[in-house]
């Protein structure tokens, strides 16, 4: 391991055990039917959430020291569709980062949408690999395909299979949006041809320049979990500018640190944390 991605995974176990510090220990899943409570800016939490296995059929997880596996059982189940079209479409086997901790709630590193259960973190690269020892699975640092000024792709780094992951991922039974670096997303407005409806549902997003972040509807019967609103109509590549101006913008003052978030009543319970 390189000291660069040694200092990385270091920074990244300490947010982990600050997370802990701040919202409570990380319990076991709660057992019994589905219930997802909650979603959106305010957090949440689930009951019945499924595990997605280390390794399975054309995807690994990894960094598996600080990021969780437990979600709704049909974010398990389209990571494992997901997987399987992608290597049926040639591509290499998956990367898998976070889904939710085993209840839901707060995560390590201020990821307050996977607190439900329904979104997941998959690489984007695209480079031909096999499978990955447990050891590089740990440390593995995920490449961005996106420059280092996020104005525009890597070159070097973007292939037809980062296109292809990205259609499989939208046309996925369930998914509700997939969240990409604007970058990533000016250069699907630039170059996809023909049927260019799966664009909608690519909505460009603050940094996920390694990775792309994968939301799921909200299940069939589950009254308490709140749905987003649907992206709007259209392929949204008319609507990018505002992203590229925001990088030449001056930055804003440091504000207050972030409080504790106020999750949903039913969640302090079902967490088994105090208010």
């Amino acid at each position: 391991m390189t000291l660069l991605r040694l200092l990385a995974f270091v920074l990244l176990l300490l947010s982990a055990q600050t997370a802990s510090a701040q919202y409570g220990p990380v319990g076991p899943p709660l057992p019994g039917p589905l219930r997802i409570v909650g979603g959106g800016s305010n957090g949440g939490c689930l009951a019945g959430a499924a595990n997605l296995p280390d390794t399975g059929e054309w995807y690994q997880t990894i960094h598996g020291r600080i990021s969780h596996f437990w979600g709704a059982p049909v974010t398990v189940a389209g990571v494992q569709e997901l997987a399987r079209k992608a290597h049926a479409n040639g591509l290499p086997p998956l990367l898998i980062e976070d889904i939710s901790r085993p209840r839901g709630g707060p995560m390590p590193g201020g990821h307050v949408s996977h607190q439900v259960g329904l979104d997941v973190d998959v690489a984007i690269d695209m480079r031909m690999r096999g499978y990955l020892s447990e050891s590089h699975r740990d440390s593995i640092r995920i490449a961005s395909v996106v420059r280092s000024d996020y104005r525009d792709i890597e070159p070097s780094m973007w292939n037809e299979g980062v296109v292809r992951l990205l259609w499989i991922a939208a046309t996925l039974p369930g998914v509700d949006r997939v969240l990409v670096n604007a970058a990533i997303k000016q250069q699907l407005c630039r170059t996809v041809s023909g049927d260019r409806s799966w664009l909608r549902f690519i909505r460009p997003w603050y940094g996920h320049a390694a990775h792309m972040h994968i939301s799921f509807k909200c299940p069939p019967g589950q009254s308490e979990c709140v749905a987003k609103a649907p992206p709007p109509p259209g392929d949204g590549c008319d609507q990018l500018q505002w992203w590229f101006d925001q990088l030449s913008a001056p930055k804003a003052p440091p504000g207050p640190p972030r409080a504790k978030p106020r999750l949903p009543e039913a969640c302090y319970a079902m967490l088994g944390w105090t208010r």
